[in-house]
Protein backbone atom coordinates (compact mmCIF):
# COMPACT_ATOMS: atom_id res chain seq x y z
CA UNK A 1 0.00 0.00 0.00
CA UNK A 2 2.82 2.42 0.82
CA UNK A 3 4.30 1.75 -2.63
CA UNK A 4 0.96 2.85 -4.11
CA UNK A 5 0.68 5.96 -1.91
CA UNK A 6 4.16 7.12 -2.90
CA UNK A 7 4.13 6.13 -6.54
CA UNK A 8 4.80 8.91 -9.10
CA UNK A 9 1.14 9.02 -10.07
CA UNK A 10 0.05 9.31 -6.43
CA UNK A 11 2.62 12.02 -5.71
CA UNK A 12 1.26 14.12 -8.56
CA UNK A 13 -2.23 13.61 -7.11
CA UNK A 14 -1.01 14.71 -3.66
CA UNK A 15 0.54 17.89 -5.05
CA UNK A 16 -2.55 18.76 -7.06
CA UNK A 17 -4.77 18.27 -4.01
CA UNK A 18 -2.53 20.41 -1.79
CA UNK A 19 -2.33 23.17 -4.43
CA UNK A 20 -6.09 23.18 -4.94
CA UNK A 21 -6.76 23.23 -1.18
CA UNK A 22 -4.37 26.14 -0.51
CA UNK A 23 -5.65 28.13 -3.49
CA UNK A 24 -9.29 27.69 -2.49
CA UNK A 25 -8.53 28.59 1.14
CA UNK A 26 -6.72 31.79 0.15
CA UNK A 27 -9.35 32.81 -2.40
CA UNK A 28 -12.09 32.21 0.15
CA UNK A 29 -10.24 34.31 2.75
CA UNK A 30 -9.81 37.10 0.21
CA UNK A 31 -13.53 37.17 -0.56
CA UNK A 32 -14.30 37.13 3.16
CA UNK A 33 -12.03 40.16 3.62
CA UNK A 34 -13.87 42.00 0.85
CA UNK A 35 -17.15 41.18 2.59
CA UNK A 36 -15.86 42.47 5.96
CA UNK A 37 -14.50 45.69 4.44
CA UNK A 38 -17.81 46.39 2.72
CA UNK A 39 -19.48 46.81 6.11
CA UNK A 40 -17.09 49.54 7.26
CA UNK A 41 -17.91 53.24 6.81
CA UNK A 42 -16.76 54.42 3.40
CA UNK A 43 -15.21 57.79 2.65
CA UNK A 44 -17.78 60.09 1.09
CA UNK A 45 -17.14 62.71 -1.55
CA UNK A 46 -15.35 65.72 -0.09
CA UNK A 47 -16.28 68.73 -2.26
CA UNK A 48 -14.26 71.91 -2.46
CA UNK A 49 -14.86 74.52 0.28
CA UNK A 50 -17.91 76.73 -0.02
CA UNK A 51 -18.94 79.86 1.86
CA UNK A 52 -20.31 78.99 5.28
CA UNK A 53 -23.35 81.19 4.66
CA UNK A 54 -24.56 78.77 1.97
CA UNK A 55 -24.85 75.85 4.40
CA UNK A 56 -26.07 77.31 7.71
CA UNK A 57 -28.61 79.94 8.65
CA UNK A 58 -29.56 81.67 11.93
CA UNK A 59 -32.44 79.97 13.73
CA UNK A 60 -32.52 77.02 11.36
CA UNK A 61 -30.85 73.64 11.84
CA UNK A 62 -28.35 72.72 9.17
CA UNK A 63 -29.07 69.74 6.98
CA UNK A 64 -27.27 66.44 7.42
CA UNK A 65 -25.40 66.78 4.12
CA UNK A 66 -23.74 69.95 5.45
CA UNK A 67 -22.08 68.15 8.37
CA UNK A 68 -18.27 68.00 8.05
CA UNK A 69 -18.35 69.93 4.77
CA UNK A 70 -15.34 72.11 4.09
CA UNK A 71 -16.26 75.79 4.34
CA UNK A 72 -14.67 79.24 4.25
CA UNK A 73 -15.67 82.14 6.44
CA UNK A 74 -14.39 85.72 6.18
CA UNK A 75 -14.92 88.34 8.85
CA UNK A 76 -13.53 89.72 12.08
CA UNK A 77 -13.12 87.90 15.38
CA UNK A 78 -14.96 89.39 18.37
CA UNK A 79 -12.52 89.26 21.30
CA UNK A 80 -15.37 90.00 23.74
CA UNK A 81 -17.13 86.81 22.73
CA UNK A 82 -14.61 84.08 23.36
CA UNK A 83 -14.98 80.91 25.42
CA UNK A 84 -13.05 77.82 26.36
CA UNK A 85 -14.76 74.49 25.68
CA UNK A 86 -13.41 72.44 28.58
CA UNK A 87 -12.65 68.73 28.69
CA UNK A 88 -11.22 68.32 25.19
CA UNK A 89 -8.24 65.93 25.01
CA UNK A 90 -6.79 67.10 28.32
CA UNK A 91 -7.19 70.77 27.43
CA UNK A 92 -9.82 72.97 25.87
CA UNK A 93 -11.03 74.29 22.54
CA UNK A 94 -10.63 78.01 21.92
CA UNK A 95 -14.03 79.20 20.66
CA UNK A 96 -14.47 82.71 19.24
CA UNK A 97 -17.36 84.38 17.44
CA UNK A 98 -16.54 85.43 13.86
CA UNK A 99 -18.56 88.42 12.62
CA UNK A 100 -19.27 87.75 8.96
CA UNK A 101 -20.16 91.38 8.24
CA UNK A 102 -23.73 90.60 7.15
CA UNK A 103 -25.30 90.95 10.57
CA UNK A 104 -24.60 87.33 11.51
CA UNK A 105 -21.77 85.52 13.27
CA UNK A 106 -20.55 81.94 13.34
CA UNK A 107 -18.71 80.28 16.25
CA UNK A 108 -15.21 79.18 15.25
CA UNK A 109 -13.05 76.67 17.09
CA UNK A 110 -9.72 78.34 16.45
CA UNK A 111 -7.72 75.45 17.93
CA UNK A 112 -6.72 73.50 21.03
CA UNK A 113 -5.11 75.10 24.08
CA UNK A 114 -3.73 73.60 27.25
CA UNK A 115 -5.88 75.72 29.54
CA UNK A 116 -6.93 79.20 30.59
CA UNK A 117 -3.31 80.26 31.11
CA UNK A 118 -2.29 79.40 27.53
CA UNK A 119 -0.77 82.42 25.71
CA UNK A 120 -3.34 82.08 22.91
CA UNK A 121 -6.29 82.64 25.27
CA UNK A 122 -5.74 86.29 26.16
CA UNK A 123 -7.86 88.93 24.45
CA UNK A 124 -4.69 90.42 23.00
CA UNK A 125 -4.02 87.17 21.13
CA UNK A 126 -7.29 87.36 19.16
CA UNK A 127 -6.47 88.25 15.53
CA UNK A 128 -7.58 91.72 14.49
CA UNK A 129 -8.80 92.86 11.12
CA UNK A 130 -10.43 90.76 8.45
CA UNK A 131 -9.46 87.10 8.42
CA UNK A 132 -10.44 84.15 6.26
CA UNK A 133 -10.91 80.83 7.99
CA UNK A 134 -11.05 77.49 6.21
CA UNK A 135 -12.31 74.46 8.11
CA UNK A 136 -15.12 71.98 8.55
CA UNK A 137 -18.68 72.74 9.55
CA UNK A 138 -19.97 70.83 12.58
CA UNK A 139 -23.51 70.62 13.99
CA UNK A 140 -24.44 72.14 17.31
CA UNK A 141 -23.65 69.85 20.24
CA UNK A 142 -26.21 68.90 22.89
CA UNK A 143 -25.83 70.73 26.18
CA UNK A 144 -24.26 68.43 28.76
CA UNK A 145 -26.69 69.21 31.60
CA UNK A 146 -25.64 66.16 33.65
CA UNK A 147 -22.00 67.21 33.87
CA UNK A 148 -22.96 70.86 34.28
CA UNK A 149 -24.94 69.97 37.38
CA UNK A 150 -21.98 68.20 38.97
CA UNK A 151 -19.24 70.63 37.91
CA UNK A 152 -18.92 74.35 38.50
CA UNK A 153 -16.95 75.72 35.58
CA UNK A 154 -14.94 78.92 35.81
CA UNK A 155 -16.38 81.96 34.10
CA UNK A 156 -15.72 81.94 30.39
CA UNK A 157 -15.82 78.16 30.03
CA UNK A 158 -18.47 75.78 28.69
CA UNK A 159 -18.65 72.03 28.22
CA UNK A 160 -20.21 71.91 24.75
CA UNK A 161 -20.52 74.03 21.63
CA UNK A 162 -24.28 74.42 21.78
CA UNK A 163 -25.93 77.03 19.58
CA UNK A 164 -28.81 77.36 22.06
CA UNK A 165 -26.41 78.02 24.92
CA UNK A 166 -24.23 80.42 22.93
CA UNK A 167 -27.24 82.53 22.01
CA UNK A 168 -27.83 83.09 25.73
CA UNK A 169 -24.17 83.73 26.51
CA UNK A 170 -23.43 85.97 23.53
CA UNK A 171 -26.48 88.20 23.68
CA UNK A 172 -26.98 90.63 20.84
CA UNK A 173 -25.32 88.33 18.30
CA UNK A 174 -27.28 86.71 15.49
CA UNK A 175 -25.61 83.30 15.40
CA UNK A 176 -25.70 80.83 12.56
CA UNK A 177 -26.37 77.21 13.52
CA UNK A 178 -23.41 74.93 14.17
CA UNK A 179 -19.78 75.93 14.31
CA UNK A 180 -16.63 75.84 12.20
CA UNK A 181 -13.53 73.93 13.26
CA UNK A 182 -10.70 75.93 11.71
CA UNK A 183 -7.97 74.16 9.77
CA UNK A 184 -6.19 77.23 8.36
CA UNK A 185 -6.45 80.97 8.81
CA UNK A 186 -5.28 83.82 6.60
CA UNK A 187 -3.47 85.89 7.68
CA UNK A 188 -1.90 83.54 10.20
CA UNK A 189 -2.47 84.44 13.86
CA UNK A 190 0.36 86.05 15.83
CA UNK A 191 -0.01 83.39 18.53
CA UNK A 192 -0.37 79.95 16.96
CA UNK A 193 -2.80 77.37 18.33
CA UNK A 194 -2.86 73.65 17.71
CA UNK A 195 -5.48 72.79 15.05
CA UNK A 196 -8.31 70.46 16.02
CA UNK A 197 -8.55 67.47 13.69
CA UNK A 198 -11.95 66.71 12.18
CA UNK A 199 -12.56 63.58 10.13
CA UNK A 200 -13.98 64.03 6.62
CA UNK A 201 -17.56 62.93 6.01
CA UNK A 202 -18.24 59.22 5.67
CA UNK A 203 -21.09 57.11 4.39
CA UNK A 204 -22.36 54.01 6.19
CA UNK A 205 -21.10 50.80 4.68
CA UNK A 206 -23.35 48.05 3.34
CA UNK A 207 -22.36 44.41 3.43
CA UNK A 208 -21.95 42.82 0.00
CA UNK A 209 -23.38 39.39 0.74
CA UNK A 210 -22.34 38.22 -2.71
CA UNK A 211 -18.69 38.20 -1.55
CA UNK A 212 -19.62 36.08 1.47
CA UNK A 213 -21.25 33.60 -0.89
CA UNK A 214 -18.11 33.59 -3.05
CA UNK A 215 -16.00 32.84 0.04
CA UNK A 216 -18.23 29.89 0.95
CA UNK A 217 -18.10 28.71 -2.65
CA UNK A 218 -14.28 28.66 -2.71
CA UNK A 219 -14.15 26.72 0.55
CA UNK A 220 -16.65 24.20 -0.80
CA UNK A 221 -14.43 23.79 -3.86
CA UNK A 222 -11.52 23.09 -1.48
CA UNK A 223 -13.50 20.39 0.32
CA UNK A 224 -14.49 18.92 -3.03
CA UNK A 225 -10.80 18.80 -4.03
CA UNK A 226 -10.06 16.85 -0.83
CA UNK A 227 -12.91 14.47 -1.60
CA UNK A 228 -11.68 13.87 -5.16
CA UNK A 229 -8.13 13.31 -3.88
CA UNK A 230 -9.43 10.67 -1.46
CA UNK A 231 -11.66 9.13 -4.17
CA UNK A 232 -8.86 8.78 -6.76
CA UNK A 233 -6.38 7.54 -4.18
CA UNK A 234 -8.83 4.91 -2.96
CA UNK A 235 -9.38 3.73 -6.53
CA UNK A 236 -5.63 3.49 -7.08
CA UNK A 237 -5.17 1.36 -3.94
CA UNK A 238 -8.12 -0.88 -4.85
CA UNK A 239 -6.88 -1.32 -8.41
CA UNK A 240 -3.39 -2.26 -7.24
CA UNK A 241 -4.81 -4.69 -4.64
CA UNK A 242 -7.16 -6.30 -7.17
CA UNK A 243 -4.33 -6.70 -9.66
CA UNK A 244 -2.25 -8.62 -7.14
CA UNK A 245 -5.16 -10.89 -6.18
CA UNK A 246 -5.89 -11.84 -9.80
CA UNK A 247 -2.29 -12.35 -10.82
CA UNK A 248 -2.04 -15.99 -12.16
CA UNK A 249 0.11 -18.45 -10.27
CA UNK A 250 3.23 -19.72 -12.18
CA UNK A 251 2.72 -23.15 -13.71
CA UNK A 252 4.29 -26.09 -11.89
CA UNK A 253 7.19 -27.77 -13.63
Amino acid sequence: MLRTLFSPRALVLHLLAIGALVACALLGRWQLGVFEDSGKPQAAQDPAPVAVATLTQPGRHMTSDAVSRRVTASGTFDASRQLLVAGRDGGAWLLTALDLGDGTSVPVVRGWVSGADDPAVGAGAVPTGTVTVTGRLRPSEATDSVRRGSERLPEGQVLTVSSAELINLWRGVKLRDGFVVAATQSPAPAVAVKPVAVAPPTEPGGFTWRNLAYAAQWWIFGLFAVFMWWHFLRDMVRSRTAGREHKPEPAAA
